[in-house]
């Protein structure tokens, strides 16, 4: 496993426009029964989605790959900004229940004339591969969520 001492590249930024409000877009974080509508990457699954939204509260989420496998990721939420920012551990496991990836995730949401703004940034990866297949995952991750966000902005229908 190859270190380097350069943060930028061990240092996610992704950012999106989403065609929803604000508020529509943060309620898609908040709820179980919306996370497991569009988290994580194509054609994953979110068997297990346990949330406890409150700051110091835990998540524990299980994305189950089309092959079978399951990646687990837990962690807490460290800040509630409603709607515009959330910042929270993110720890992933491996199959022995050991963490191999030890970070912090901020989404920040601005509004953009009836659009939003999404930035997500995670810090700090341990290498620059572990930032790599993240940003991979997260950009399939956000594609979902927009089409999900888009799906319900353009409707009279509430999450």
């Amino acid at each position: 496993m190859e270190t380097t001492a350069d943060i930028s590249k061990r240092t996610l930024v992704l950012t999106r426009t989403l065609n929803a409000p604000r508020e529509l877009v943060f309620a898609a974080w908040t709820d179980p029964n919306h996370l497991v509508r569009w988290w994580g990457p194509k054609d994953f699954t979110l068997p297990h989605c346990e949330q406890d939204f409150r700051v110091g509260g835990a998540y524990r989420f299980c994305m189950r790959a089309p092959d079978g496998s399951d990646h687990w990721v837990r962690g807490e939420y460290t800040h509630i900004d409603p709607p515009r920012r959330l910042v929270f551990t993110w720890l992933r496991e491996d199959n022995d229940g050991d963490i191999w990836c030890d970070t912090v995730v901020c989404i920040t949401l601005k509004e953009q004339g009836g659009a939003t703004l999404l930035t997500l940034e995670q810090t700090t990866f341990a290498t620059v591969a572990h930032c790599e297949e993240h940003a991979y995952g997260w950009g399939e991750c956000l594609d979902r969520l927009e089409h999900f966000t888009e799906q319900y902005g353009s409707s009279t229908s509430p999450l």
